[in-house]
């Protein structure tokens, strides 16, 4: 993705992701809560335009810079949040969640919550996290990543009882005319003595409401993917029976070589396929685990020797509900079938799939 070319609008939906945090407007909170209580050190003034985090701020009547802010303050956890996420770094993350908020983020698939962090820095893979602050003590996160580099600048914090805003501005690093930096107002609250991430921008960042959708939402997709992964096992599974001349006796005949499997590593030299190993399919389908799914090979038959030997396939969510509900069962026939079962094995009685 290129930064450079991301709206302020398409960067929101990247934030709010496709099951949208709850639109509940920030103001409504802000109203049920005490007159401003802006804090007296000189780093956490107002949110106001001059206080973003690219405008100089004003110097104390000593001539000095603002001292730098509190380590236990709304403006440092803010840091710790997206150095977090920048890593992708789950158990961090999440130290930073309201607790019902860190609840629903446990639950999660851990694809769900790398999808989470990525919303926060904008980049797809795990990036190296460091911290610097400008002469206001105002914290600075840089996130590096092979193929691009994010910063966020944080400006001063408006603090109202147990709320904190700040805003924040997020910017390619290779823009150095800063045409394309973004702003967003990021919403904390204390809880239990700590400062945890409460909104983005006016959006109220609520994880157990969405928790059932996007459960949903990633079960859909799951279901998709295991189909597909189902088929290639069966046309690696016809492949070897013309090569071999016999049926495989597991999914980890498919796989590869063990010296094959390791060579990403050790550089080591692959051994040629062999009927134990075939090479046929990933590590992961050989495992007979990928992407949610559990898939497993079944000989319809004693003898497992020449062409008219028969097999079934089956897929099963591996969490039903959460990684997927509908089960995918190949007949000997080779018939394609799928449904729900509540995690069950399916069978040959099954509605037809295309």
């Amino acid at each position: 993705m290129e930064f450079s070319r991301i709206s302020f609008a398409k960067t929101l939906r990247l934030w709010i992701g496709p099951g949208a945090f709850v639109l509940l407007m920030l103001s409504a909170l802000v109203a049920t809560a005490p007159a401003q209580e802006s804090s007296s050190r000189p780093g956490d003034a107002p949110a106001t335009r001059t206080n973003l985090p690219s405008v100089p701020t004003a110097k104390g009547a000593d001539g000095k810079t603002a001292p730098a802010v509190a380590a236990n303050g709304p403006a440092a956890a803010l840091r710790d949040v997206l150095q977090a996420a920048c890593t992708q770094s789950a158990s961090e993350f999440s130290r930073y969640l309201t607790a019902r908020s860190k609840e629903a983020f446990e639950r999660l698939t851990p694809a769900a919550r790398v999808a989470l962090m990525k919303r926060f820095v904008l980049l797809n893979t795990p990036g190296k996290a460091t911290s610097t602050a400008n002469p206001a003590g105002r914290p600075i996160v840089r996130c590096e990543t092979p193929d691009l580099t994010t910063e966020m600048s944080i400006g001063g914090t408006d603090t109202r009882d147990n709320l904190a805003f700040l805003p924040m501005e997020l910017r390619d690093i290779t823009d150095s005319t800063g045409a394309n930096v973004r702003q967003i107002s990021m919403g904390l609250v204390r809880e239990d003595g700590q400062w945890r991430l409460l909104s983005i921008g006016v959006l109220l960042l609520d994880l157990p409401s969405l928790e059932i959708e996007w459960d949903a939402e990633e079960a859909e997709a799951n279901e998709i993917t295991a189909l597909g992964n189902l088929r290639r096992i069966a046309d690696a599974v016809e492949t070897y029976r013309r090569t071999y001349f016999r049926l495989p006796e597991s999914l980890a005949s498919l796989g590869l070589p063990p010296s094959i499997a390791s060579a990403k590593n050790t550089q080591a030299k692959p051994l040629a396929a062999t009927r134990e190993h075939a090479g046929l399919v990933d590590e992961e389908l050989a495992s007979g685990n990928k992407d949610g799914y559990e898939f497993r090979i079944i000989i319809a038959g004693a003898d497992t020797l020449g062409a008219p030997a028969k097999y079934q396939l089956s897929a099963i969510p591996s969490s039903y509900g959460r990684t997927g509900k509908r089960s995918f069962f190949r007949d000997t026939e080779g018939g394609w079938r799928g449904a729900d079962h509540g995690g069950a094995v399916g069978s040959a009685s099954d509605p037809i799939i295309n």
